[in-house]
Formats: structure tokens, C-alpha cells, sequence
């Protein structure tokens, strides 16, 4: 089948260019890699309930949007592993439809992609997990699905990654994964541009420290190197960038994103929402209007007993690596999935195990590791 490949919106000012360059591990875009750790924050929802504010769980419980994965995807599926752990995928949807397209720039095609994916395996006790990074231009085996019309899309060879969701929603996307993986994902989550943005704000802002000024005229940021308090603006401009630091590769700017991330998970378990029920209600109520979850996940209480067994996980206890892959020969612009390697990490998650660190050796990489660091 031929190789299939998805077109970026047009971005205002950019000249383009017809001739990819290495080290490039996706093609030239300011598109959003909105992360969702929204999952840790809504475990302080169950503290409302438990301050006699009950009522607020109707209000919240409206907010969410929910998919049913099961139902969509049937039997044909790898089978449950029951022993502890947890397998979630987690995307960022970078539609440009609302207020989504101010922040993200080009146009509304009318269609959404999966713009960061995250596979984030909870291991048996709930202390530790481990996360693998999915670039967005990895050249798959897309399996055929349906989508939520009960349209049927057929397998393509060579699709990219991010095209499963934009071919046909999560249900798509989880089986992609699943087929790529052969490990069940429990549940899905997913954010978009403006629902990250107001989730860090909502938070007070997140606290990152930059070994070297940061300066991308494409995602209007500009750091110094230093400590800075990121508001939601900020934050979102670090996710996207990629021409302002390192070798301007995807692969660099999913460096920045995991780095982002832990700093978010530990912003959240040191905010102290407990003690400060306004801001506990804001950031549920924001985490519930601009998430979407699987049905198993959709609604407060299933989200807040989910989210409160992994607020114990902190930082210190994540792993955070990107899924094996090599530079296409064929194209500097996308990347190939290191089958043997890749192998390695399935294997680990599914025997619930650390991914061993030949997994990732030898792999193609970013060049931003280190620029961004949490605190």
C-alpha cells in the first residue's frame, strides 16, 4: 500500500521549505505537544466530595466527554494483563477548531491530530511508572479500523503515527498503538491546546530551570537561562518549540516535553490544593471540561479514584524515555520504529518490569536533553 502522510496547516510567515533536513524527526511545524497529566490533579476532586460539597460532583460529572474504547474496539484486542499495573494512553490533540486556533497557529482544516502521545505504564503498588514518548512521524502499520460514524478504514502501510486519530478518533489511536505494542491500553485521556494552557495557569504556573536561553520566533518564547515560573503561555510555547533549541528535530522537542512533565507532576503534589479549595475546584473544574477520557474513566468518581491512585507518583519516580526509532533512510523527516529495541520496552511493560536501558541505545535521539529541567 502506499505510504501515507498527513499535511501541517499552513503557519503564517513561513516560507516553507522543499528540502527536509537531518536531523529532523517530523517536519517543520509550531504545532502544540500539549501534555495531559490531568490525571494527577483530579485525585483532590474526591476531597470535595469529602468537605460536604457533594453537589459539585453534578456540576463536574457535566463537564466530561467520554469515548467508549471497549464497545468501539470489540474482542479483537490484545488480551488484559492482571497483575497490578496499568497501561494508559495519553494524546495531545492539536485540533485548531475554537479558541484552539489562535494558540496554535495555521488554519481550521476541520481536523484533529494526535500530536504528543504518551504511554504511560502505572506498575503493580502505584509508586513508579514508567512513560514512552510516540513520535508523531513514526512511519506505522496502521491496522484497519472504525470510527465513531461506524465508518471502516482500511490498513495502510507507512502511515504516520498521528494519523490514526485523525483517520478515526481514539478508537483508531488506541488500536494503532495496541497493534504496534501488543499491550492493552486500559484507559485513555486526552487535552488540547487551550485546556493545557489553563491547566498550568489554573496551577499558579509550573517552575522550570534552563540550562541555555531559549529564543523561537515561531512559538514566541524567549528564556534566558535560568529559573523561570512558566505561565500557561509560556508553558505551551516550550511544548512547541523546536527551532529555538537543540537541533530543531522532533525528537528534541519531545526532550523538552518529558522534562516539562515531570516538573507538572511535581507542581502538582507540592501545590498543596488540599489546603486551598478554590484553587482544588479550578483545577478540577478545568482538568473536567478539557479532558476527554475512555467511558470507563467518564465520570468524577471513576476519574478521581483512577487519578488518586497515582498521586503518590512523583517525578523522581518516573521513567521517561521515547519509543525506539531510527531516521528513515528514505526521509529525514520521519523516523522508523528500532523493531528489536521497541521489542525490549513491550516486553518490560508487559512483564511489568523497568525498561532496561539497552532499549534505548544506539537509537536516534533529539539534542535538547538536559536544556530544560524541573525546578
Amino acid at each position: 500500500m502506499p505510504a501515507e502522510s498527513t499535511p501541517e496547516p499552513a503557519i503564517p510567515g513561513d516560507p516553507g521549505s522543499s528540502t527536509p533536513r537531518r536531523p529532523e524527526g517530523g517536519r517543520r511545524s509550531t504545532r502544540s505537544k500539549a501534555l495531559m497529566i490531568t490525571a494527577w490533579t483530579a485525585a483532590g476532586v474526591v476531597a470535595l466530595g469529602g468537605a460536604g460539597a457533594g453537589y459539585l460532583f453534578f456540576k463536574l460529572n457535566g463537564n466530561l466527554k467520554s469515548v467508549d474504547i471497549n464497545q468501539a474496539l470489540g474482542s479483537d484486542r490484545p488480551l488484559k494483563i492482571d497483575n497490578g499495573s496499568q497501561n494508559i494512553l495519553v494524546l495531545g490533540s492539536d485540533t485548531r477548531s475554537g479558541t484552539n486556533g489562535k494558540l496554535g497557529g495555521g488554519t481550521d482544516d476541520g481536523s484533529a491530530r494526535s500530536d504528543t502521545a504518551m504511554i504511560v505504564h502505572v506498575y503493580k503498588g502505584h509508586k513508579r511508572a514508567s512513560v514512552v514518548s510516540v513520535p508523531r512521524d513514526t512511519l506505522v502499520e496502521r491496522p484497519s479500523c472504525t470510527d465513531s460514524e461506524g465508518t471502516v478504514h482500511g490498513a495502510v502501510s507507512n502511515a504516520m503515527f498521528n494519523s490514526a486519530y485523525s483517520t478515526g478518533g481514539a478508537a483508531c489511536a488506541v488500536k494503532t498503538v495496541e497493534s504496534m505494542t501488543g499491550i492493552r491500553m486500559d484507559h485513555y485521556i486526552e487535552i488540547d491546546f487551550s485546556g493545557f494552557r489553563k491547566l498550568v495557569d489554573d496551577l499558579g504556573g509550573v517552575t522550570v530551570t534552563t540550562t541555555k536561553a531559549i529564543s523561537d520566533n515561531e512559538s514566541h518564547l524567549r528564556l534566558p537561562a535560568g529559573s523561570h515560573k512558566l505561565d500557561g503561555k509560556q508553558a505551551l510555547g516550550l511544548v512547541r518549540t523546536r527551532h529555538g533549541v537543540g537541533d530543531g528535530s522532533d525528537l528534541g522537542r519531545i526532550q523538552l516535553q518529558q522534562a516539562f512533565t515531570k516538573a507538572l507532576v511535581d507542581q502538582v503534589k507540592h501545590i498543596g490544593l488540599l489546603s486551598n479549595p478554590k484553587k482544588l475546584y479550578d483545577l478540577a473544574d478545568t482538568a473536567t471540561k478539557t479532558v476527554t477520557t475512555d467511558s470507563d474513566l467518564g465520570s468524577v468518581t471513576s476519574l478521581a479514584s483512577f487519578a488518586g491512585g497515582l498521586k503518590g507518583i512523583g517525578s523522581s519516580h518516573m521513567t521517561m524515555v521515547t519509543m525506539p526509532v531510527q531516521y528513515d533512510p528514505a526521509d529525514g523527516n520521519r523516523v522508523l520504529v528500532d523493531k528489536a529495541k521497541a521489542e525490549l520496552v513491550w516486553k518490560a511493560l508487559e512483564a511489568d518490569r523497568p525498561i532496561p536501558a539497552a532499549a534505548t541505545e544506539g537509537t536516534a535521539t533529539g539534542a535538547a536533553k538536559g536544556v530544560v529541567n524541573p525546578g
